[in-house]
């Protein structure tokens, strides 16, 4: 058996290959595009046990290899702080770091999202790409009309846009608003064929989903793009041994240092999903503007914390409330006072 670290990047991977007492056999170097090269290469490394790091482009590889492998590992980039931290950094020292970690069984490991959690991620992210570009040109075309105090609330209904095409404003300025407003068009054509494909989606998911999107529709203030949102970027719960590892994931926890006794907060980690921590921030400020018991529990902690902590403490709860509700497949039961 041979253990092999894969420094993986866009245009090459970089090998080092090791034996079990981590004495180094083999460097080597190939292009990503020589794809059969690279199967050649492992076939004729006979047993083998490979780790590559879980950066954006790895998947490929990992498909790759997983006929050939023995065993394959995806390790988690921000744990291998050895090969983040080394002054001396180099794709030859960080392949040979990820053998001899494999090779001592010591990879810090990544989750590996499953085929159709990969899919759902594709296609939520995408709504939400699309979204923020139709967010874009809305504020693009409000931006213009303000330079002509002709701006107003309900500029993107049917009779803000007869008022659009009627307003008075340059040649060039109205050249652009009619381009602004072909784009923001495909824009809604575009978030309502996502819209659609994701709900065809949902309704081929497994049971143990469909009751978890149940559960989760059940909260107030928790809307389609929610629940995409949570589903697909937490993935299984069941691999969550607390709540306080499923917040730690979310990039919710509150990091704290501590010296000489003195212990000073940092705020939260931001490790993870941005966009299921967005999702869980909004959701909150919902649910506080609209439900009094979690009304109540916001403004006890803005007299203590301040606006934004507070509602990012409640954020870290409604977290804990939806990953309850999915594990239990209940429907969310908290009756106001």
């Amino acid at each position: 058996m041979v253990y092999v670290g894969i420094d993986l990047h866009k245009k090459l991977i970089a090998l080092c290959v090791v034996n079990q007492a981590r004495q180094v056999l083999l460097h080597k170097k190939m292009a990503c595009c020589e794809t059969e090269t690279i199967r050649e290469f492992f076939q004729q490394l006979g047993a083998f046990t490979a780790v590559v790091e879980a950066t954006a482009s790895y998947e490929w590889l990992w498909e790759l290899l997983e006929p050939l492998a023995q065993r394959l590992v995806l390790a988690h980039p921000k744990k291998l702080r050895v090969i983040a931290e080394s002054t001396r950094k180099s794709d030859k020292i960080d392949a040979k770091i990820l053998a001899e970690f494999l090779a001592l069984d010591m990879i810090p490991q990544a989750y590996r999202p499953t085929p159709r959690q990969r899919q759902h991620r594709v296609l939520v992210r995408q709504r939400c790409f699309i979204r923020r570009g139709i967010t874009a040109v809305k504020n693009k075309i409000r931006r213009i009309l303000s330079d002509y105090n002709a701006d107003r609330k309900d500029l993107f209904t049917a009779e803000g846009q007869l008022y659009l095409s009627q307003v008075k404003v340059s040649p060039a300025a109205r050249f652009v608003l009619e381009q602004l407003g072909e784009q923001w068009q495909q824009g809604e054509q575009r978030k309502r064929e996502i819209d659609q494909e994701l709900r065809r989606f949902a309704s081929k998911g497994p049971t143990a989903e469909k009751e978890a999107r149940a559960a989760l529709a059940s909260m107030p203030q928790v809307g389609a793009t929610t629940i995409d949102i949570v589903i697909s970027e937490l993935g299984d719960v069941g691999r969550f041994s607390s709540i306080k590892k499923v917040v730690a994931y979310a990039g919710l926890a509150p990091v704290q240092r501590e010296s000489a006794g003195k212990r000073k907060e940092l705020g939260i980690s931001k490790q993870g999903s941005g966009l299921l921590r967005w999702a869980l921030v909004e959701a909150s400020w919902r649910l506080v503007r609209h439900s009094r018991r979690w009304g109540t529990a916001f403004e006890k902690l803005f007299k203590r914390r301040g606006k934004k902590k507070a509602i990012v403490a409640i954020a870290r709860r409604v977290l804990g409330v939806m990953v309850a509700l999915m594990r239990s497949g209940q429907k969310y039961r908290l009756a106001e006072p």
